[in-house]
């Protein structure tokens, strides 16, 4: 089993299966990620590996980070993300993990930033109904009474009201991988998945219960 990879959107498409059918797919650029730490629970209290991701100018980054980077090689990464295991066993500084650790018909998790739409309305936030279109009517899109009619009276947290919309991490459960393409580094899963083109993605195996590497 997989530990996970960090990839970038590229795109959607579509497949067509043996009988014609169009299915909807996402293109990811995934890895290859570099492992740039092993914590283990007599040094960190807990098992885990990081993974670095996506190329950076040198000079983007500070003394800490390079210092850290410089650990597991000498490139720069862009992005780290941490995973959760049960043993790192068979497992080195410096060492890559790719796509290849994924297998057509697998089920993963793709989590990642939604597209962010700026400042919404009730109608288009949250998919309120607007008031009467009559002439006259001064209530087209307006919320309307949002608190008690108690005095004093206050507006409850979590109020759904217009606001920001979009742009929050949300997590795609159980897309199938139809294809895995190790040498350009891609995997076109089923469906769609969080975020524009280029955005960062984190691709888990689904229902995962941890992950021991062979020795």
């Amino acid at each position: 089993m997989s530990i996970g990879i960090l990839g970038k959107k590229l795109g959607m498409s579509q497949f067509f299966d043996d009988t014609g059918k169009s299915i909807p797919v996402t293109v990811i650029e995934a890895g290859p990620c570099r492992i740039t730490q092993l914590k283990s629970t007599s040094t960190d209290g807990y098992t885990a590996v990081q993974l670095g991701f996506g190329d950076i100018r040198v000079k983007l980054v500070n003394k800490p980070a390079a210092g850290h980077l410089a650990k597991s090689g000498e490139e720069p990464l862009r992005h780290l993300r941490e995973y959760r295991v049960d043993s790192v066993e068979g497992l080195s500084l410096g060492s890559s993990i790719t796509v290849s650790d994924f297998e057509a018909g697998q089920k993963v998790d793709v989590s990642g930033d939604t597209m962010g739409r700026g400042f919404a309305g009730l109608q288009k936030r949250h998919g309120f109904s607007r008031g009467p279109m009559s002439h006259g009517s001064k209530n087209h899109r307006e919320p309307g009474s949002i608190g008690a009619g108690t005095t004093p009276g206050r507006v409850y947290p979590g109020k759904r009201m217009a606001g920001r919309y979009g742009g929050k991490q949300i997590t795609t459960k159980g897309l199938v991988i139809l294809k895995v393409d190790t040498e350009r580094n891609l995997l076109v899963v089923k469906g769609s998945v969080p975020g524009k083109p280029g955005s960062l993605l984190n691709i888990l195996p689904a229902k995962r219960v941890g992950f021991k590497a062979a020795n």
